[in-house]
């Protein structure tokens, strides 16, 4: 004859649940510390010259708007990237300042001075915006290329 299930006692299962959710709150440090580790990372490469050649950023921006053309677009989302890479944390961009572009660093920097020298007289429009309000402040900024 089987031998029945013993019945735990509420405190042994007050002990699994605690330490289940034990686990559960040491995972969740644990991907936070992973996510803050990478976003730090990407701040640094950001923050630093891209090494990519005008002409080579040339090459995939012609590839990038051709494709979007082909598909009846006149816009292309180039990126997003952390306020903490504008001196002033996305104010001036926020309030669409003039001058606001002198407060880029880094990879933005580099390609508004891009679309500066071989876009603008093109026709082609760069848009910065910023993209979210976390707690009621700019957040990420958004960079988009537009034409007609």
């Amino acid at each position: 004859m089987a031998k029945a299930t013993e019945l735990p006692t509420a405190k042994d299962l007050m002990k699994q649940i605690a330490l289940r959710e034990a686990e559960k709150a040491s995972a969740a440090r644990r991907a936070e510390t992973a996510a803050e580790t990478e976003k730090r990372a990407l701040l640094e490469k950001l923050s630093k010259p891209s090494g990519v050649s005008d002409a080579e950023r040339m090459k995939r921006v012609t590839a990038i708007i051709q494709r979007a053309a082909n598909n009846n677009m006149t816009e292309v989302f180039i990126g997003r990237f952390p306020n903490t890479l504008i001196s002033d944390q996305g104010r001036a961009i926020n309030q669409q300042e003039a001058g606001w572009e002198k407060t880029l660093t880094g990879l933005p920097k580099e390609l508004h001075e891009f679309w500066q020298q071989h876009l603008k007289a093109r026709g082609y429009r760069l848009k910065c915006q910023i993209v979210d309000f976390p707690g009621g402040m700019p957040g990420d900024v958004g960079i988009t290329l537009s034409w007609g």
